[in-house]
């Protein structure tokens, strides 16, 4: 036989090609006569043979300009020189074997060749086809593992109409499976669709809607296929799995086709609310965040998020902020979008004080608790987080102090203007007793933010004591004894502010008057001093904290030209 050819011929390749022939070719008794070529294998057989069966090697022997055709390259047959030897076998009438993993190759092959019944009865096109009607496509695995050997097959095999074969036979069985299993587990059928390519799954999925299965179904098949394809990055939450990467990386092959396949993942999600679990839908987030995909898909994801947040939970709303190892953060933009378009949504039509968004209010105070403990978190960005929740929302600050105090805690480096940015989100008046008396004794909070607690707690509690004034009121023991007790230090506290007031009056009233002697001012003087040394002397005795590490008993101040009869009134909001 001749092997010789124009090109370089890989020998190993030839040889073995050689060994699987010569084994159904060599026992004919007329000499080979042709050199078939496709790709780097060569096979040498009779024409006579082939012709009996292919249209397509008859005309390409009939119409070539040489007298004696002794090489024809069919490097172009579908299925390369695999599908070509079991052609050339059926041509020899050597038996091989159809199934399931080759139907569709073959029969792309046969038409190829014109290997059909129309040129030549019972011929290989006819077999394959029977064999794909009858067999291949009797089951549901079956059209599935057919469907995904067309894939190295197009466009040939999509022109030829196997594959919406495939995807119709597909989509009915699976159809029928998700209305009414036939084995356990019902979802059998998802984990099927997992080894097709994106773009069959589309068709499939495509099919099912059509013929009217339910969404949640769908949705079912999109989860299932996209924890199998992307099984490190969205099903693995151990912090062991994939590792934060340069963004260098994300121009890999690897990556790019991972990019391509979430996008086209999300394209898929059906519209309906409440289908995909917030934490898939997290997770998926954090992978296109990862990957870097279009911003079509992340506000796609975002939005689907938003729409369910306040049935979100704090460890949701972490899985997109921080790397798959949970050593820094990933991305804040992302939930800073979806808490905004939150509240707007929620403020067109509920109002700022609904339920949602006092719920929302409660996860995000949390959510800022988790992440002030990261280094790279700056002032800017933990206040935009925690100023997308409307004043109204929070009928408590609490739990927003606990995640201040954490983040002050986590950068002892913050200068004075730093933390007092910091300290601005909180209202006083919206902490219960007890964080006021922890923020009145906290170090790490700027003394103005202190003085204000201690001010406040005052004013409630008067507050308090003048619209319950004549009112009986039912109050635990305990708690009843301790307002008492602070109540009658309140009202000491004012009578000593009233008796100041009175003395500065007469004072004002002397200068006016314009009666001064030389001795005069000096015992003014020393009566002013000794009358501000007694208030300072009663209002340490007054002062709740001087047990504790605000204790200012000891602290002696010179209150020369200080109005005290009027508060420094200082703005104290979250703006």
């Amino acid at each position: 036989m001749a092997t010789e050819g124009k090109t370089p011929i890989n020998i190993n390749t030839m040889s073995s090609t050689l060994q699987r022939t010569g084994q159904w070719v060599f026992s004919q008794d007329i000499p080979t006569d042709v050199v078939v070529e496709v790709g780097e294998a060569n096979f040498s057989l009779h024409k006579f043979m082939l012709v009996a069966k292919s249209n397509y090697i008859r005309k390409l022997i009939m119409e070539s300009k040489d007298s004696d055709v002794t090489r024809i390259d069919l490097s172009d047959i579908p299925g390369g020189a695999e599908m070509f030897e079991k052609a050339a076998k059926f041509c020899y009438g050597v038996s091989f074997e159809i199934t399931v993993q080759n139907v569709a190759a073959l029969q792309c092959a046969a038409e190829f060749l014109q290997m059909t019944d129309k040129y030549c009865d019972n011929n290989l096109a006819g077999r394959t086809q029977d064999f794909l009607s009858q067999v291949a496509l009797s089951s549901l695995s079956g059209a599935i593992v057919v469907l995904k050997s067309c894939e190295i097959l197009l466009p040939i095999s999509r022109d030829l109409g196997i594959v919406r074969r495939c995807v119709d036979v597909v989509g009915t069985k699976a159809c029928d499976e998700a209305m009414l299993p036939c084995r356990s587990p019902p979802n059998w059928w998802t984990e099927e669709l997992c080894i097709l390519n994106i773009n069959f799954l589309a068709d499939v999925l495509a099919s099912m809607k059509q013929k009217g299965l339910k969404p949640s179904s769908l949705a079912s098949a999109i989860i299932t296929y996209t924890e199998r394809s992307l099984r490190d990055l969205v099903r693995d939450h151990s912090g062991r799995g994939v590792k934060f990467s340069d963004p260098e990386n994300n121009d890999s092959e690897e990556r790019t086709q991972q990019r391509h396949l979430v996008e086209s993942i999300v394209s898929l999600l059906p519209s309906d609310k409440g289908l995909f679990p917030i934490n898939f839908l997290c997770s998926l987030l954090r992978c296109a965040v990862f990957l870097n995909t279009s911003l079509a898909s992340k506000n796609e994801v975002e939005k689907r998020i938003s729409a369910v947040l306040e049935h979100v939970t704090v460890d949701d709303l972490l899985v997109p902020s921080f790397t798959y190892d949970g050593e820094r953060l990933l991305d804040l933009d992302s939930v800073r979008r979806i808490i905004s378009a939150f509240v707007e949504k929620e403020k067109s039509k509920k109002g700022l004080c609904s339920v949602s968004l006092q719920r929302v209010a409660k996860t995000v105070d949390s959510y800022l608790a988790e992440i002030a403990t990261c280094l790279e978190l700056t002032v800017s960005k933990f206040n935009a987080i925690a100023n997308l929740v409307p004043k109204s929302a929070r009928k408590s600050e609490d739990d927003l102090y606990r995640a201040v105090d954490i983040f002050l805690k986590a950068h002892p480096s913050l200068g004075e203007i730093e933390r007092e940015k910091v300290c601005s989100l909180m209202d006083p008046l919206k902490l219960s007793c007890d964080a006021r008396l922890h923020a009145s004794q906290n170090k790490r909070l700027p003394v103005n933010i202190v003085l204000h607690a201690l001010y406040y707690d005052q004013l409630k509690l008067r507050s308090e004591v003048e619209d319950k004034e004549g009112t009986p009121v039912i109050v635990p023991e305990a708690l009843g004894t301790r307002d008492s007790s602070l109540a009658k230090e309140n009202e000491d506290l004012r009578s000593e502010l009233m008796k100041m007031k009175m003395y500065v009056s007469d004072l004002q009233n002397n200068v006016a008057a314009g009666a001064s002697s030389s001795n005069a001012p000096s015992n003014k003087k020393n009566s002013k001093h000794t009358f501000f040394s007694s208030v300072s002397k009663k209002l340490g005795k007054l002062n709740p904290f001087r047990h504790g590490s605000k204790d200012t008993s000891n602290i002696d101040e010179d209150l020369d030209g200080v109005d005290i009869t009027k508060p420094r009134r200082r703005r104290f909001s979250i703006s």
